[in-house]
């Protein structure tokens, strides 16, 4: 190519770059999630020794929200305290409160302190549950035993 040759777009091609005024034309479209109404869901409750994990899902088990203990800001052994499970109940349900969620089905997993009372907040919350569902793994059998020793 020489340097005096100049391209040339094709007319049918619109020039968005700029305008008469010197504005652009093309424009930026905003990411927005959609507002989901949501008025039944299902929420896992994981409390562990360590720590309370709550997740509300919807009915296909899209994650709506979730919350936890230490997501809030508590740290060592308050996270598994039933008083961090009732303030991440909190937590949560403050931030689908534009959702319109009236009742849950609870699925509980785990063995930690905070399992009954995070159940409870939920009932206190002006949220109505439906059924409460224990998740919790449970062997039976265990493992397989070593081998006899041959002495």
């Amino acid at each position: 190519m020489t340097p005096d040759t100049t391209i040339t777009t094709p007319a049918s091609a619109p020039d968005t770059s700029t305008q008469q005024s010197g504005q652009k034309t093309g424009y930026k479209r905003k990411n927005r999630k959609k507002k989901r109404m949501l008025v039944r869901g299902k929420v896992y409750i994981q409390a562990t020794y360590n720590n309370t994990l709550i997740s509300l899902v919807d009915s296909r088990g899209d994650v709506v929200a979730w919350s936890s203990a230490g997501h809030l800001g508590f740290k060592g052994p308050k996270k598994s305290t039933p008083y961090a499970a009732s303030q991440v109940v909190r937590s949560l349900l403050t931030k689908i409160a534009d959702v319109g969620l009236k009742e849950v089905d609870v699925f509980v997993k785990g063995v930690g302190s905070g399992r009954e009372s995070a159940v409870r907040a939920f009932g206190a919350q002006s949220v109505n549950v439906l059924s409460i569902t224990d998740m919790t793994p449970v062997p039976h059998n265990g493992c397989r035993p070593r081998r006899p020793r041959r002495v």
